[in-house]
C-alpha cells in the first residue's frame, strides 16, 4: 500500500511512519521536515501535495492546531483560526483527496478525547474535535462503498505528559496510538471514532 501521513514530523506521525514503513511505501508530509510540505489550513497547499504524491491507498491526518485558552479570552480570530487549521483542513484533506485515493481506499482523521470529555480552557478545541467526529461520520455515509472514512480519537499521550512534567502512566504511550492507526487503515470498518486511551 501507498500510505500518505499528513503531520509526519509529530510526534503521532513518526510512530506511524515507523510502524508502517517496514511493510508499506510511506510518504510523509508535514509543514516542514518531510518529503512532502503541506499547511493543511490552506486549499492551494493540500492540492499540490495531492498533485504531488499522486494515487495513494490511505491517508492519515495527525495534523492540526486549535486554540486552548479560557473561553472568556478566545477571540474571534481564535475560532477562525481553529476551525480553519484542525477541522477544515482534515476536512479538505478528504474533499480534495477522493480524487487520488484507490477504489477501496482509506482516511483516518484525528479528533481528541476533549470532544467527549471537555475541560476547562477547551472550548475551542472541543468544538473542532468533535465536528471532525461529526464531519468524518457524515463523510463516510457519502463514500461509503468508495472510501472508508474513520477517526482516531486519542486520550493524553504519555510522551507529551512527559514533556509538560504530568505522569505519564495518566496517558497511552504515542506506539500504542499508532496501532489504533494501523487497524483503522487496515482493517475493513467505516464511520466510525475509534478511542486510543488507556
Amino acid at each position: 500500500m501507498r500510505i500518505l501521513v499528513v503531520g509526519a514530523t509529530g510526534l503521532l506521525g513518526k510512530e506511524i511512519v515507523g510502524l508502517l514503513s517496514g511493510e508499506h511505501e510511506v510518504i510523509g508530509a508535514s509543514r516542514k521536515g518531510s518529503t512532502v510540505s503541506v499547511d493543511i489550513s490552506d486549499k492551494q497547499s493540500i492540492l499540490s501535495m495531492y498533485k504531488q504524491v499522486g494515487t495513494v491507498s490511505a491517508v492519515v491526518c495527525v495534523a492540526g492546531t486549535a486554540k486552548f485558552a479560557p473561553l472568556y479570552s478566545l477571540s474571534d480570530d481564535d475560532f477562525a483560526f481553529s476551525l480553519a487549521n484542525k477541522l477544515m483542513g482534515q476536512a479538505n484533506l478528504v474533499r480534495y483527496g477522493i480524487p487520488h485515493l484507490a477504489e477501496g481506499g482509506s482516511v483516518t482523521l484525528t479528533s481528541g478525547l476533549l470532544a467527549q470529555y471537555p475541560i476547562q480552557g477547551s472550548a475551542a478545541v472541543s468544538t473542532v474535535n468533535a465536528g471532525i467526529e461529526a464531519f468524518g461520520r457524515a463523510a463516510a455515509l457519502e463514500l461509503q462503498g468508495k472510501v472508508r472514512v474513520n477517526i482516531v480519537s486519542p486520550g493524553w499521550v504519555s510522551e507529551t505528559l512527559e514533556a509538560v512534567r504530568r505522569k505519564p502512566n495518566e496517558g497511552v504511550r504515542a506506539a500504542m496510538v499508532a496501532q489504533v492507526y494501523r487497524k483503522c487503515i487496515l482493517e475493513d470498518f467505516t464511520g466510525q471514532v475509534v478511542m486510543a486511551t488507556r
